[in-house]
């Protein structure tokens, strides 16, 4: 936990040079050549929309002997494979304004789903083209206002459909963000592909490319494909050992919530296809509660697994793709997800909490002229991280005020210096959804603590109810799967202290301190 103050001195002297000469070099070369007549990597950025790691072949999770994701296993094979990758805001549009800017939520201005990204806001995308890079979206953007930084983009309105989606594309009106774009027939997970490698066919052959390859899928309703729609058919699915979760051990946050598998309103039974919801659910009330979640968690995790497989052969024909164009070695790939998701662990499906399955991000590096195949990293890292990374392969300094380390180093098996110790989180949309209190907290290798102050402080969206202040804390050493709240424990209260203390060092460092909310000032001064 020893993040240091200072490091950002540091970085705004030491970034302003290099960013001198970087961008002197790039500007000197008509076709992006950096120093030993190397040409600048392209970056190929897919960001996939819910995808959890058990759901990758290669993280060997508890899915791993049903799952087949060969694309996705590659990228780990050919690459490195983060373990420990979060986000610090999990939900789909707070969490995607981070990866574009480089800050966490509180500086970007994206707290909650109904926030609007500032196109006036700096992005890695935009430092990119501004230095002779092609840049390109296509897909899942999520962000309410129109893309900017982007030589081309091809997006869906809001969250977009599965089946015979719209899209809206650069040099048409824009119009709301949320709705409009012309429709293209077919499957939305093949359809984000075709534009894909149109835009790679299309792109200037002058200039290196970043393109932002974003997928709607696996995210709820899980809609398969015809071709995937039998897949698993007849087969017994792998139950999280922690389905029948009861949550004796826990504050009353978990308990509230309504995002549990096998509810009379449970959301994703609506996405199950070749059956109405009033049948499923007809089909399924008669049980008892056990055989009742058992069955609806299969429904469930077979269309989720339906929508990955569709994903994993469609990044194929990009790497494919790369490969057949002779782009592969100098072009640095990198797969992971807006965030984690619950596959059923303490029975529960969606995100928003910060328990690990939440939180957790899949994590995929590879870039053949640095990185080491096979390798795997094991330290904390986050989204917050992306775009000084991007920027670092790039050659391009990062802007003084962008949180993060570049994971450059990491990827080149190095040990950085400039690497946090702790993840802060922080989920503002209070009981806008699934009934799920606001509440942040710190992560360290070791132990986690998490304060659910239960107010809707002004966030766009939150629920106008407070619920009663409450802390978690769980030793991930001795209870990984979060199984137990040790916060009033004696043997920890030593623990508990010291986490307090460093996770509020990391709010003041951040500049997350609550004293602007006054409903905040009483519950701080009780609870804390």
């Amino acid at each position: 936990m020893n993040d240091s103050v200072d490091r950002r001195a540091f970085i705004k002297t030491a970034g302003l040079a290099a960013g001198a000469f970087s961008l002197a070099a790039a500007a000197l070369s008509g076709c992006g050549m950096l120093k030993k007549g190397r040409k600048r990597p392209n970056i190929l950025f897919i960001l996939s929309d819910d995808h959890a790691a058990p759901a990758i072949g290669a993280y060997g999770g508890f899915l791993s002997g049903v799952v087949k994701t060969p694309h996705l296993d590659r990228l780990a094979k050919e690459g490195m494979r983060f373990t420990d990758c979060f986000c610090t805001n999990s939900i789909c549009t707070p969490s995607r304004a981070t990866i574009l800017t480089g800050k966490y939520s509180h500086q970007n201005g994206v707290r909650t789903l109904n926030d609007t990204l500032d196109p006036s806001l700096q992005t890695f995308p935009k430092l990119l083209q501004a230095s002779g890079y092609h840049t390109g979206v296509v897909g899942k953007w999520h962000l309410n206002s129109e893309p900017a930084g982007f030589d081309d983009y091809n997006v869906l309105p809001g969250q977009g459909d599965y089946f015979n989606p719209r899209f809206k594309e650069k040099g048409k009106p824009w119009g709301n963000g949320n709705m409009g774009g012309e429709v293209r027939q077919g499957y939305v997970t093949d359809i984000i592909t075709d534009l894909a490698l149109e835009f790679l066919k299309n792109r200037p052959r002058e200039k290196p490319f970043c393109l932002l390859y974003h997928h709607k899928a696996p995210h709820d309703m899980w809609e398969y494909d015809e071709k995937h729609a039998h897949l698993f058919e007849g087969m017994d699915i792998p139950e999280p050992v922690n389905l029948f979760d009861d949550y004796r051990n826990r504050g009353n946050a978990i308990k509230r919530a309504t995002q549990k598998i096998g509810m009379k309103e449970t959301l994703f039974l609506h996405g199950t296809q070749g059956k109405q919801f009033s049948a499923v659910q007809s089909e399924i009330s008669s049980l008892d509660p056990v055989q009742q979640k058992r069955k609806a968690y299969r429904y469930f995790i077979k269309a989720v697994l339906r929508c990955v497989a569709s994903l994993d052969e469609n990044v194929g024909r990009v790497l494919n793709c790369l490969d057949e164009s002779g782009l592969a070695k100098n072009t640095v790939v990198v797969y992971t997800s807006d965030q984690g998701v619950f596959l059923g662990e303490h029975g529960l499906f969606d995100k928003r909490f910060m328990y690990e399955e939440s939180i957790r991000m899949p994590l995929l590096v590879r870039y053949p002229r640095e990185i080491k195949p096979g390798s795997i990293n094991r330290d904390i890292v986050s989204n917050v991280d992306f775009a000084r990374t991007l920027l670092d392969y790039a050659g391009l300094p990062a802007p003084a005020d962008m949180e993060g380390s570049s994971l450059r180093p990491l990827c080149k098996g190095v040990p950085s210096t400039d690497l946090r110790q702790s993840l802060y989180y922080r989920y503002w949309m209070h009981l806008a959804h699934f009934n799920v209190a606001a509440h942040y907290g710190l992560r360290t290798r070791r132990y986690k603590l998490i304060y659910y102050y239960g107010l809707p402080l002004g966030a766009s969206g939150a629920v106008q109810k407070p619920t009663p202040p409450e802390w978690e804390l769980f030793d991930l050493e001795a209870d990984p799967r979060e199984m137990h709240n040790v916060y009033d424990h004696p043997t920890y209260a030593d623990i508990a202290k010291k986490m307090k203390a460093e996770l509020l060092r990391r709010k003041t460092e951040l500049g997350d301190l609550d004293d602007r909310f006054p409903e905040m000032v009483e519950p701080n001064k009780k609870y804390w």
